[in-house]
């Protein structure tokens, strides 16, 4: 079957890897240059089973209003006029209820542990590297109510076959030792040991060249614009290509377009509950690498991502919903780097800190979409939100088995 691939960020990268594994002849197309230059370019780094529990949880509404006002809150809602926007916020309150927050948090579990598996036999089939370090992730705490809270959920991941376990301050010390300089007061930490870090960007320009001797055709540099439909499958895609309109054909078309999935399936009367988030990291070239930490870290209480990536340290955070605006704000970044120096002050390379934003592709429920439409040859693999890196190739396969029409061996509400 002829597969066409729109969106080459990690997402739609190793969803033709899969779908070409599957024996298809796949296509990708992405208006950028080059691979994961969107969300995947500068995201976070983890590859994090353990952070599976959805933004939509029962304490978020509180937290939410107490953050009202503050440019450096973690979790932003820029008020806009937008009715998508609103739409998406109220959805989001349902799902905050406690019985759809556990139901949330079981499924996006269940891939995200089956996806780390497939991006480890990924990596034995291939030996692809991408600054990754398998040492697994500490989630700090400086709050005792909230690790409290924190210790109380291990359970439910124990349960599900997800090693979480309880460190206190000497242990996570031990753990990684860069932390024994830091100035914020840890009471204790979750540490995850089989989670992982990584560059996203790295891997998806990789996976494009694998992608490539596999037999998968890349065209850079074209942007979709419209689908061509009758009234039960696409007849072909229309697209900018260096100014001039193309038509594109094929047997199947997937969009992977994160956060702008919406606006071409829209279109055609296909919507999905998917806004886009913006988050903030900024880079640090390290300046004293023998401080620096190489255990992956997660700051809980200030809600920031931290991954060695080779000689940089990526400290990523904040969530704002802002519409599709992309611009920098100086005061968000500064507030991750002043929490970065807090917990590793002599690393150095804080003035020569790269800043970025990019939009995660964020549903209310933290439960992707994947799978077909109402259109018989029309496929979706989006709405990962924070979470696309460690989705990604569990993401690829359950698309590749939806289209392919082969049973799936996770339990996950794939769309068919």
């Amino acid at each position: 079957m002829r597969v066409l691939v729109i969106g080459a960020g990690v997402i739609g990268v190793t969803s033709a890897w899969y779908l070409a594994k599957a024996g298809h002849e796949v296509t990708v197309i992405d208006r950028q240059e080059t691979p994961g230059t969107g969300t995947s370019f500068a995201n976070g780094g983890q590859i994090s089973v353990g952070q599976a529990e959805p933004w939509a949880n029962p304490a978020a509404p509180y937290k939410i209003v107490k953050w009202l006002g503050r440019e450096d809150a973690p979790l932003m809602f820029r008020l806009r006029c937008d009715p998508k926007q609103w739409s998406w916020a109220l959805k989001f309150l349902r799902e905050c209820l406690p019985s759809r927050t556990q139901n949330n948090t079981l499924t996006c579990l269940r891939l995200a542990d089956y996806s780390r598996n497939k991006l480890k036999e990924l990596r034995a089939e291939t030996g692809i590297t991408y600054d990754d370090l398998q040492k697994g992730i500490l989630t700090l705490h400086s709050d005792e109510r909230e690790f409290e809270m924190a210790c109380n959920r291990v359970d439910i991941f124990k349960k599900n076959g997800v090693d979480i376990q309880i460190k206190s301050k000497s242990q996570v010390l031990e753990i990684e030792p860069a932390l024994k300089k830091s100035h914020v007061d840890i009471v204790g930490a979750t540490f995850a040991p089989d989670d992982e870090s990584g560059d996203a960007h790295i891997f998806t320009n990789k996976m494009k060249v694998l992608a490539e001797k596999n037999g998968v055709t890349f065209g850079m540099g074209v942007e979709a614009l419209n689908f061509r439909t009758n009234q039960s499958k696409v007849n072909y895609l229309e697209a900018n290509v260096a100014g001039r309109c193309e038509n594109f054909s094929a047997d199947a078309y997937v969009v992977a377009l994160g956060s702008h999935s919406p606006d071409i399936l829209s279109k055609i009367g296909v919507k999905i509950p998917v806004y886009p988030v913006k988050g903030y990291s900024v880079t640090i070239p390290l300046e004293n690498t023998e401080l620096a930490p190489t255990v992956c870290i997660t700051d809980e209480n200030a809600k920031i991502a931290i991954s060695r990536l080779g000689s940089r340290l990526r400290a990523a955070g904040t969530a704002e919903l802002a519409g599709y605006d992309l611009s920098i704000r100086d005061e968000r970044c500064e507030a991750i780097i002043s929490r970065v120096k807090k917990l590793f002050p002599e690393v150095g390379g804080f003035s020569k800190a790269r800043k970025w934003s990019g939009l995660r592709p964020a549903v209310p429920s933290n439960i992707p979409i994947i799978g077909k439409t109402k259109y018989e040859n029309l496929y979706v693999n989006t709405g990962q939100g924070t979470l696309g890196w460690t989705l990604a190739c569990g993401s690829g396969i359950g698309l590749a088995n939806v289209i392919s029409e082969k049973p799936q061996d996770i339990n996950f509400p794939f769309l068919n």
